[in-house]
């Protein structure tokens, strides 16, 4: 039994804030009510984080953690193809915002302070999918201009799938995930 990993009291601070944003937004933030539903004193939270600002930049880096990692495991397992890697980390990427809607509602967070502290951290979830169609786009000799709109058209799929997969609009399958495929691919044959 101690071989076991265990959570420690900063990951569930962590977790409870993910739910915590994702029910009452950036501005009514309550670190008190992390901590009560976490079972500890109002201070505890204050030993791992700073202050409020400090929480939720650790939430938004254990988020691209959890990111950084599945990219990780996907780069191992798919073939050199720039293309390839492409549609592989975008499919990652909708099973990664499907799978954990915490993680997508603190991604789609909106509200102005919020994006002045925090916009570049969570710019780092999509860094890699954005140098891959650069990668791409150069290999093929693509102008800057179709460069841009080529990460333009792969994030809105991306966005648009998890969205529609998560209220129900379009079943959550293999067969739906590669429509999605296909459609990630077929952007790169169009001018």
């Amino acid at each position: 039994m101690e071989n076991q990993p265990q959570t420690s009291l900063q990951d569930h601070l962590i977790i409870a804030g993910l739910e915590e944003l994702n029910e009452y937004g950036y501005p009514n933030f309550s670190v008190r009510r992390i901590a009560n539903k976490c079972g500890v004193s109002c201070a505890a939270p204050y030993k791992h984080f700073k202050d409020k600002q400090g929480f939720v930049a650790s939430i938004i880096k254990y988020v691209n953690t959890r990111w950084a990692e599945r990219q990780t495991m996907v780069l191992a397992r798919t073939p050199t193809s720039t293309r390839k890697q492409i549609i592989e980390i975008s499919l990652e990427y909708i099973r990664f915002l499907v799978e954990n809607p915490y993680f997508r509602s603190v991604i789609m967070q909106k509200d102005e302070e919020f994006d002045k502290r925090y916009s570049r951290l969570r710019g780092q979830l999509s860094k890699l999918s954005a140098e891959l169609i650069t990668k791409y786009c150069d290999e093929v000799n693509m102008p800057k201009e179709i460069r841009m709109r080529k990460i333009y058209v792969v994030r809105s799929l991306l966005y648009g799938a998890a969205l529609m997969f998560d209220n129900g609009e379009m079943a959550y399958s293999p067969e739906n995930m590669r429509i999605v495929a296909y459609s990630i691919d077929r952007e790169f044959d169009l001018a």
